[in-house]
């Protein structure tokens, strides 16, 4: 049986703690794809006595990884929540995917989460997604630690990692352990607090801890690594400042509370190391969870606004005291009922509780409610402040919204997901198929923000839309698995965006006479470029008309026409973006204008302003990492330059070579084979998303053909 509980004290005295909630942690752990996630959270489990016996991710056995395609890839796909006990505290741990396909799982759970462990692989140090991962924690101000893992492979450096932490990452880390060895001869951990080694005993998976004196070999490096700990610590805290210039060694009870309050501040990130495979350093950062991360109580009140229209500036604290608020950050399509996550930042919610949707303006019920364990559930009557749930009854509720008392209305921050860069076309094997192939489309749809599909005017074609070749590839296998709806998959295209690059004004008129009442609009716009700093913002609307030229109720209808434009593209049918269009002017009839009439003359309008105002079209450009050996440099460069890519840095990592580039994902389709080929199969590479950049003319002419606006 593992311990349930560890051997350093908390910096917490649970008797004077006004709240259970100081004894909760929500925490995600993230990490770039093969850091050791699953392990680690395997380890977790079984320390603190959740499960009594390790999964393997190798052999597809593990508790989060339940689905049956992330058991067969052996990567995590979906995120999954489990709840453990440490230290009389407990822990809602949310374990999130690794490779790029699936960084919405990541976006949304850091989203709702307090505190996160991020995982690095020892010898890859700072890699592609782990960037990614940092930059998403620090949008969304979660307080971190890290956990150099896999200290037993070949290369793994410790200190490298720590300083690529701070050099790429713009991090303050901060070791508060050490690693006894490298590679082949890693055997425990120095504990800079206590000052003491710790072994772990592999043939009881580490379940026991043994703490002896620190090796005479590494009593110069602990002694300079504690000295660093307290100096970082003491550069936080002014009392602690005063105390360590005077000479004074700092005590493990004036650096725990210290180094706590510094994390949980964003000033710094402790780190910590082991071997989540070899049982090494888990406890230890189980402990690090409970002294350094922050609870429910410890983070800023939520902030909000009343309504999409009552921009009044709402707080909600946590505790049941305040009116109830949550927010809806996963839905899981499911027979008969779909399962929706939710985080409670305030209030008490029980079953059976008729709640508002905000962002929607509709009432829900809820009917169910449970506690999640991976795949397992167990029903609740109540839950609070703090709590992550899962609830059955929603029906209108999306990913990002807000439910809340219908009597006190909030609408918190919604959560911002990566536009699509790839597309496939599919078709259904049968006419049965055909019949429920739309409904199950639109289910996963619910289900991840980051798919999209639509039906090709031209082509009559259904077209579904994701972040990567292997994300459309696990979506068509859950529509075949999960929902029984067989399909044929064409070939990956690029999801293009066109853009304007230049300011221009049309009138679109919609004037029809054809017996009885007839249809009248007429609407000036201007288009122009337009940039915003969210990344769902990229088509906006504004009313600058003077003047009483058209009642104000049709106003919507030109925004929803111009809207519904952008869709539809100017070039060659792709959705624009970075488009601003601005109501000018316009003319209505007494008896003839309606909705329809104004919608169809702003599309009108705003098709005639793009042929005048540049149209552009916009491609994904990926970033890309490469790492291989010296004498492969040469032939990669070329490669990924012939595919109009930019070398943006190139770097040594022990023996081996890292190039960082910039590449089109129209040149990339293919490149692991060719990759393969290039170095007989002794190269790796990453790719994620980076942003959409202007196609260049002459490749632009060679898309569209000789089209001329």
């Amino acid at each position: 049986m593992p311990p349930t509980a560890a051997a350093t004290e908390s910096s917490e005295d649970p008797d004077t703690e006004p709240s259970g909630l100081r004894r909760v942690r929500n925490i995600g752990i993230a990490a770039h794809i093969d850091a050791g996630k699953t392990t680690t959270t395997e380890r977790i489990l079984f320390y603190t006595g959740r499960t009594h016996k390790m999964g393997e991710v190798d052999d597809g056995t593990t508790i989060t990884d339940f689905d049956e395609q992330e058991q067969a890839r052996g990567i995590t796909i979906f995120s999954a929540a489990v709840t453990c006990p440490w230290r009389d505290h407990t822990i809602n741990l949310i374990d999130t995917p690794g490779h790029v396909d699936f960084t919405a799982e990541v976006e949304r759970s850091l989203r709702v989460l307090d505190g996160a462990v991020v995982v690095f692989d020892a010898k890859e140090g700072v890699e592609a997604q782990s960037e990614t991962v940092w930059r998403q924690a620090d949008k969304y101000r979660v307080p971190r630690i890290c956990f150099v893992n896999k200290m037993d492979k070949l290369g793994a450096d410790f200190f490298t990692t720590v300083s690529e932490i701070r050099d790429k990452l713009a991090g303050q880390p901060v070791p508060v352990m050490l690693p006894i060895g490298a590679e082949s001869t890693f055997e425990g951990i120095i504990d800079l607090l206590a000052m003491k080694a710790v072994y772990f005993d592999a043939n009881k998976f580490g379940a026991t801890m043994a703490e002896k004196e620190i090796p005479d070999s590494m009593k110069e490096d602990a002694a300079h690594w504690r000295h660093h700990l307290e100096e970082k610590v003491a550069e936080t805290d002014d009392a602690l400042m005063a105390r360590y210039v005077e000479g004074h060694s700092l005590t493990p009870d004036e650096i725990r509370p210290a180094l706590r309050k510094a994390a949980t501040g964003y000033k710094l990130q402790p780190v910590f190391c082991g071997s989540s495979l070899k049982y090494v350093g888990v406890q230890r950062l189980l402990d690090g969870v409970i002294d350094y991360l922050p609870s429910p109580l410890d983070r800023p009140p939520v902030h909000g606004v009343r309504s999409r229209d009552d921009k009044k500036e709402e707080t909600r604290r946590p505790t049941e005291d305040d009116p109830f608020s949550a927010l809806v950050f996963k839905i899981v399509a499911e027979k008969p009922m779909d399962l929706y996550y939710l985080r409670i930042y305030s209030g008490s919610l029980r079953t059976g509780t008729r709640l508002l949707n905000t962002n929607r303006n509709e009432k829900e019920n809820l009917s169910r409610m449970f506690r999640m364990f991976a795949k397992r559930r167990e029903a609740i009557d109540k839950a609070g402040p703090g709590d992550i749930v899962a609830v059955v009854g929603l029906k209108d509720s999306l990913t990002g919204d807000t439910l809340c008392d219908a009597k006190h209305p909030i609408m918190l921050e919604h959560i911002e997901f990566p536009a699509t860069v790839i597309s496939v076309a599919i078709e259904p094997k049968s006419s049965a198929d055909r019949d429920s192939l739309a409904e199950c489309l639109h289910k996963l749809s619910r289900q991840d923000p980051t798919f999209k599909y639509r039906v090709d005017e031209n082509t009559a074609q259904t077209l579904i839309s994701g972040m990567g070749e292997l994300h459309l590839e696990v979506l068509v296998r859950k529509l075949e698995k999960d929902f029984g709806v067989g399909v044929n998959v064409g070939k990956p295209r690029v999801a293009y965006r066109e853009t304007i690059t230049k300011p221009a004004e049309a009138t679109g008129q919609f004037i029809r006479q054809l017996g009885g009442r007839g249809q009248y609009a007429v609407v000036s716009l201007r288009i122009e470029p337009y940039h915003s700093d969210h990344r769902d913002e990229t088509v906006a609307f504004s009313n600058q008309m003077r003047g009483d030229g058209i009642d104000f109720k049709y106003i919507p209808s030109i925004e929803a026409g111009c809207r519904d434009a952008a869709l539809q593209g100017i070039l060659a049918g792709y959705e624009m973006m970075n488009v601003q269009s601005i109501l000018l002017d316009g003319k209505q009839h007494d008896v003839d204008s309606s909705e329809l009439a104004f919608e169809n003359a702003a599309r009108i309008a705003f098709e005639e302003a793009c042929k005048s105002a540049g149209p552009a079209l916009m491609e994904p450009i990926m970033k890309l990492q490469l790492v291989c050996a010296e004498e492969h440099l040469g032939v990669l460069l070329g490669d990924v330059s012939a595919r109009r890519g930019v070398i943006t840095d190139t770097e040594q990592r022990g023996n081996a070579r890292v190039i960082h580039a910039e590449a089109p994902l129209a040149e990339m389709f293919g490149y692991a084979t060719t990759l393969r080929s290039l170095t007989q199969g002794r190269a790796s590479w990453t790719m994620e998303p980076l942003a959409y950049r202007p196609v260049p003319a002459n490749v632009q002419k060679q898309f569209l053909g000789e089209v001329e606006y």
